[in-house]
Formats: C-alpha cells, structure tokens, sequence
C-alpha cells in the first residue's frame, strides 16, 4: 500500500504518517523508486497508534507499548500495564494540579471583583 492509500484509508495526513515513521511507530519498505510502501496491516497500527495519541501517551511510550498489543490488537500485554498506569497515575496528578489552579483563579476573580464592586 503506498502513502497516499493509506493517508486516505485512515484519515491521516501523509506528513503525520512521515512523521510515525520517523518515531519508530509505523515501518515502511521502499521501492526500487524509493517511495513508501506498508504492509496490509498499516491501516490497524495507525488506529492503535491514533488511540494511544488520543490517550495523552507521547510518541516515546508509544514506541515501547507498539509491540505489545495483544493478537486483537485492542488490549496490551501485561507487561506493559504498570507503563500505562504509571502515565496513567502522572495524567491524574496534572489533572489534580490544573483543578487547584482552576480554583486559585476563580477565588482571584472573586476578590477582584469584590473589590471593584
């Protein structure tokens, strides 16, 4: 499948799928003219790939996670869970801090405008 077919099949622009590559999440061969090609099953490491952006994991833990999906391609190995929950577990702490944030704010707004009032 060349670049384009598989930009248009899943959705993807033909840089981002460049830019999988250059990442090491999406593998290519190349032809004697030196353009893309992938394998049939491009189109589902893309989706898993979308997924996990989707998810928040950056490109580095996407990497590592890649080779462990299971055969149906949906859950991981057990291997790579404690990865997932460590990111997991920094996802919930950001969360928790831009709440605080949030709030530190909204009280600032409130004072301030107690204050014009």
């Amino acid at each position: 499948m060349k670049i384009g077919d598989l930009a248009r099949v899943t959705g993807v622009n033909v840089r981002l799928l460049r830019y999988y590559e250059d990442q090491g999440l999406l593998e290519s061969a190349r032809t004697d003219g030196g353009h893309r090609t992938y394998a049939a099953d491009a189109p589902a490491r893309v989706a898993q790939i979308r997924a996990l952006l989707g998810a928040g994991l950056p490109t580095k833990v996407i990497r590592d996670v890649m080779p462990c999906f299971l055969d149906d391609g949906v859950g991981l190995q057990a291997c790579v869970l404690d990865h997932v929950r460590s990111h997991l577990a920094d996802l919930d702490q950001r969360i928790d801090e831009l709440q605080d944030a949030r709030v530190a704010l909204n009280d600032l707004l409130d004072r301030s405008l107690s204050a014009i009032a």
